[in-house]
């Protein structure tokens, strides 16, 4: 047992409660503030709010049966100690004239408080419903959301900026890129929280950023733009060293979460859910971002909950970002597509993604890659590993997919042919993939889907310690998006096109068939 501290504001704290659960702790604590009973803990990541800027902390743990006013220290499991950061001055949104009545609009209530907080303080947002259409951060401030508050996105589309997709420069020479949707530079709506070219923000809190995006307004005809592309709840573009912590984000009108450009992020603790059948939802979505950790998040939504992307061919051959060193540990991601993807906008390539001791539940697939030729020779795929995961119910645990069908010219002879074609700067690759200790029950579909080019095979995929089982009532589906996946259920591991695959100790049990179908391998190993 151990508690680590991952995280602090002058206000708040995230802290891990180290027993070696998954998401959920073994069992529950008491959480010990200064020698005061604060809280049960359930979850291996933990938020504290109401803590004072400048002051000294000591956290205790204890069995939740022993909670009581104090603790001895023979019933202490673990601690921590450290100091708030000082704050400088509060701003109170009502205090500028917010109503919080969810009716009046607010916007410019709380965007006042944005712009007049000095450097190291702290607009705050208190109980309340409070309507907004775009809200701009600004550098060097902390939000706080208070247990709660609701910010309302307004459902007018005319009410909102649109931002351009590009901006020439005056000499012709350079561009200022603002709007994308799905990998290209387009027009798009500013999110309802904001951010662009800014660095050193935290917004935290226990309160909650609603959508309130139905098929009435935002989700209808959802893939046609409409003056410009649907927002995010939150875009950060162009933005470094950025925290959000605790909040609930729910009812997006399309990507709830949007790093694009971005370094140096933090997201702990936060609650995101959107309805099942809400379209390109997804969770979050780092874009062309490095240095990310996405720690202790629920995800429950209609898309993928975590999608790693890094453009397509244009913003990667003009701005050359990848996506890389991005962490997801202790995350809970359920009911979506993909519980993390990787792909398929990736021209720019993604490089060191790590998912380590989350729980899958309820979700199409547990791993989903996705790829295809045209994506370009930057698009590199590389040292992607998952360890120490649960499935609950993924219909397919792992899938790599270099033949997904997206895009107007997804269903072309040249993107899903399965002949070797010559290999050029069109062409994608797929490095280094390791899952290793991984439980996969009550699956559906298929083990595993693995389908490489090719002219360009997979280099190494290695699967360790890799326990799968089906379902006694297994349903058909298609294990991945590619032209002539036919449905299936109960299926073992297929696998195409891989320069080398090991399995090692991968036991898959209740499948029909055989237990691996494989073809163009060039090494197989036990």
């Amino acid at each position: 047992m151990e508690l680590k501290l991952l995280m602090k504001t002058a206000r708040s704290a995230v802290l891990e409660i180290a027993d070696g659960g998954i998401y959920h702790t073994l069992e529950s604590y008491h959480l010990f503030v200064n020698g005061h009973d604060r809280k049960t803990c359930d979850t291996v990541i933990t938020s504290v709010f109401g803590l004072v800027p400048g002051t000294d902390y000591r956290f205790d743990i204890v069995h939740e049966a022993l909670g009581c006013e104090e603790a001895s220290a023979g019933d202490v499991l673990a601690s921590i100690e450290f100091t708030t950061p000082d704050e400088f001055v509060t701003i109170d949104v009502r205090e500028l004239g917010a109503k919080g009545d969810g009716v009046s609009d607010d916007t410019l209530f709380i965007q006042s408080a944005i712009s007049l907080c000095p450097e190291g303080g702290r607009v705050l947002i208190p109980e309340g419903r409070y309507l907004v259409t775009s809200v701009f951060l600004k550098s060097g401030i902390n939000i706080e959301l208070s247990k709660d508050a609701v910010i309302l996105a307004d459902t007018d589309r005319h009410h909102y900026p649109a931002l351009p997709g590009l901006i020439q420069s005056y000499d012709e020479q350079d561009e200022y890129n603002l709007g994308t949707w799905e990998g290209n530079p387009l027009p798009m709506f500013t999110g309802i929280i904001t951010g662009m070219n800014i660095k050193d923000v935290c917004i935290y809190g226990e309160g909650c950023i609603d959508g309130q995006a139905s098929y009435e307004n935002w989700w209808h005809d959802c893939k046609l733009m409409n003056i410009a592309f649907r927002p995010r709840l939150i875009f950060l573009s162009h933005c470094s060293n950025i925290t959000i912590q605790g909040i609930r984000l729910c009812n997006s009108p399309s990507w709830t979460l949007h790093p694009y450009y971005s370094d140096d992020l933090g997201f702990y603790n936060l609650v995101i859910e959107n309805p099942q059948d809400s379209p390109n939802t997804d969770g979050m979505d780092p874009e062309s971002c490095s240095n990310v950790d996405i720690e202790g998040i629920r995800f429950s939504l209609g898309d993928d909950c975590i999608a790693i992307k890094s453009g397509k061919i244009y913003m990667a051959r003009n701005h050359r970002k990848m996506s890389e060193n991005i962490l997801i540990r202790q995350c809970l991601m359920e009911n979506g597509h993909g519980a993390v993807t990787v792909g398929s906008e990736m021209a720019g390539g993604i490089r060191g993604v790590k998912v380590e001791d989350c729980l899958f539940r309820n979700t199409d697939r547990g791993l989903r890659i996705k790829t295809r030729r045209g994506r370009g020779r930057d698009a590199v795929m590389d040292d992607i590993s998952f360890w120490h995961i649960e499935m609950r119910n993924v219909m397919t645990p792992f899938v790599v997919n270099a033949f997904y069908f997206c895009d107007p010219d997804g269903k072309t002879e040249y993107v899903q042919s399965r002949e070797a074609l010559p290999a050029d700067d069109r062409t994608p690759h797929i490095g280094r993939l390791a899952f290793e200790d991984i439980n996969a029950t009550g699956c559906h579909v298929a083990a595993a889907y693995f389908d490489g080019l090719p002219e360009d095979k997979i280099e190494e995929i290695i699967m360790r310690n890799v326990n799968i089982s089906f379902a006694d009532d297994a349903r058909k589906d298609v294990p991945a998006m590619s032209v002539g996946v036919e449905k299936c259920c109960k299926k073992g591991i297929y696998a195409r096109n891989i320069c080398r695959l090991e399995l090692s100790d991968v036991n898959i049990t209740g499948y029909e068939g055989e237990m691996i179908d494989a073809d163009g391998i060039d090494e197989l190993a036990n």
